[in-house]
């Protein structure tokens, strides 16, 4: 939000408390407001602590559901009575004193042109003042899109893939209707960032359901976004993005050279620096060399060694230090090494408390995967029968990882045990189960 005077600041926080008063008599919810309001639970919160701004629309919403009688709205019409007052009182001083100004300028001769025969600067000088913070999007609308961007980042390890894409592609429609708006420049360049997000995500949740031309457009419209913002971090995340979806189509050596060029460009320590240097680790794996696996491991931990837990673990974005311990048992197990097996049951034991509805699903899923390959391996054959089952039956094993299912499907059955048989026919009814919930996606691609 931008700075405002601190008597319209303590009013804004005044009208969020009451809001919470009203909606908590009322035994509303943040997230059933949110519904009713057709905003984020987040935004709710941030209103009620007085953080961000919403127009009348809203707080004539709010007001009804949380059966105020007019308090809230009537709080609002006079807090946006101050803050215009504060705002046409800030801009009569600003226009005394460029008026001033002229005035003192009007008595100095300019060695590089004519004097002045009339007003016409001064006036051409605020003309392009007042054009220059001209918009049609407002520091607002910038913030909630900000959020909304975050909330499905958030989203993304629980949110089933087809159901998260519909959300970024309402996102990403609001996004592109805006850019033809008027705008300041810093208010395009957010609007740039956000939209080079929104599309970064959307093109992760394409290679998930396995739509690589999908995926690829979205990439590309999140590079050229973030080149013309000058924005780095997004473009190594398109690299990596991009380093993963070619490894799971068996393209080892370009993944490799993908997630390189995302290490170059990414910011140092940053997220999306150590997740490269994991996808390289992971692509030396599957070409089966060993010194090369082994020392992006090593490095890989020495860039999370000085983490924190970060405030939203689950952000897709925003590198999770227990996230290694999984990247470490996937990569072993790529390698045949048997001690992927302590790592992937460190996964499993860490977060399958959680059941089938916490934060880390796919993960479990993805480390279940991990360890029957690695107790084949080790010819412990029912255990990894059994491992496999409880990945593929999860249903969190997104389309795009099919292929890892199939390793130990097809491993099991080369071994010829008898299990091999139900493991085939869990798998297939995953495959037909992912290709039903994602067959209306065709008429959406971008």
């Amino acid at each position: 939000m931008a700075r405002e005077p601190a008597d319209v600041t303590a009013l804004r926080r005044e009208l969020g408390q009451r809001l919470a008063t009203f909606r908590k008599a009322a035994g509303v919810t943040q997230g059933q407001l949110a519904a009713s309001a057709y905003v984020d639970r987040t935004t709710i919160s941030h209103i009620e602590r007085g953080r961000t701004r919403v127009d009348e629309t809203f707080w004539r919403t709010a007001d009804n559901v949380t059966a105020a009688g007019g308090q809230l709205l009537t709080a609002f019409r006079q807090l946006e009575a101050a803050r215009h007052e504060q705002a046409a009182e800030a801009h009569s001083r600003e226009l005394a004193a460029v008026r001033a100004q002229a005035d003192e300028l009007r008595g100095v001769p300019l060695a590089w042109s004519a004097p002045p025969t009339s007003s016409d600067d001064e006036l051409a000088a605020l003309e392009l003042a007042r054009r220059v913070t001209a918009t049609d999007v407002g520091e607002e609308t910038l913030t909630r899109l900000e959020l909304a961007f975050h909330d499905v980042a958030t989203a993304y390890p629980v949110t089933p893939p087809a159901e998260l894409l519909e959300r970024l592609r309402q996102h990403l429609g609001y996004v592109t209707s805006l850019l033809d708006g008027r705008m300041t420049l810093a208010e395009r360049q957010r609007l740039i960032v956000v939209g080079g997000w929104l599309s970064l995500l959307a093109a992760t949740v394409h290679v998930d359901l396995n739509q690589p031309a999908a995926a690829t457009a979205r990439l590309r419209t999140a590079a050229s976004l973030a080149r013309q913002a000058g924005h780095d971090e997004i473009r190594a995340w398109c690299f990596e993005t991009e380093a993963w979806r070619v490894l799971t189509e068996g393209d080892y050596r370009r993944a490799l050279d993908l997630s390189r060029a995302a290490q170059e460009l990414a910011p140092a320590g940053s997220s999306v620096a150590i997740q490269a240097t994991a996808q390289e680790g992971r692509a030396w794996a599957r070409l089966r060399q060993p010194r090369e696996t082994y020392a992006a491991i090593d490095r890989v931990e020495a860039l999370v060694a000085p983490l924190t837990r970060p405030d939203q673990p689950e952000h897709h974005y925003r590198y999770d230090p227990d996230k290694s311990v999984a990247y470490v048992a996937t990569t072993l197990a790529w390698a045949g090494d048997p001690a992927a097996e302590t790592y992937a049951r460190e996964v499993i034991s860490r977060l399958e408390p959680a059941g089938p509805n916490g934060k880390w699903p796919r993960r479990v899923a993805a480390a279940n995967l991990d360890l029957a390959l690695t107790l084949l391996v080790t010819d412990r054959l029912d255990e990894a029968c059994d491992a496999a089952e409880r990945a593929i039956l999860s249903g969190r094993v997104v389309p795009s990882n099919h292929w890892r299912a199939a390793e130990v499907v097809t491993a099991v059955e080369a071994r010829q045990l008898p299990e091999a048989r139900d493991l085939r026919e869990a798998y297939e009814e995953l495959r037909r189960g992912d290709r039903t919930s994602t067959s209306d996606q065709v008429h959406h691609q971008p």
